[in-house]
């Protein structure tokens, strides 16, 4: 099965590393948001998961809007999409473009904790219990 990975920090890292490492699946792509300034001088430094496509060989796209992808994903025949922690809002046009959709891992028990910062959230507000979904 054709994969293509969507995500961006480092917490990201790891389930992209799952699937290049897993049998029967191909890891043509992985989308991530542009490189973006980071620390004191303010360079452009890419995200986590760029290095470790880049570490791994597989092609890296950095659209500006993930919908600019789609095409690419009709070139590979991605099957496919996992998600994780992408940081972008992914469009009906673009959902729709591999034929067995795509896979949102998040970081909170939904629908608590949507958003941006679940593991922060889930910290400040006390929660007992949390996990994936």
């Amino acid at each position: 099965m054709r994969i293509a990975f969507f995500g961006t920090p480092e917490p990201a890292v790891p389930a992209l590393e799952a699937l290049l490492d897993a049998p029967r699946i191909d890891v043509p792509l992985v989308v991530t948001n542009p490189d973006r300034p980071r620390g004191r001088g303010h360079a452009l430094a890419p995200p986590p998961v760029k290095e470790a496509a880049l570490r791994a060989g597989v092609e890296v796209a950095q659209p500006v809007k993930a919908g600019d992808v789609a095409g690419r994903l009709v070139e590979l025949q991605v099957d496919a999409c996992a998600v994780v922690a992408y940081g972008q809002i992914l469009r009906k046009g673009l959902l729709a473009v591999p034929r067995h959709g795509f896979v949102n891992l998040h970081f909170s028990l939904l629908p608590a904790w949507r958003g941006a910062a679940p593991v922060p959230a889930t910290i400040l507000h006390g929660d007992r219990e949390t996990g994936v979904t």
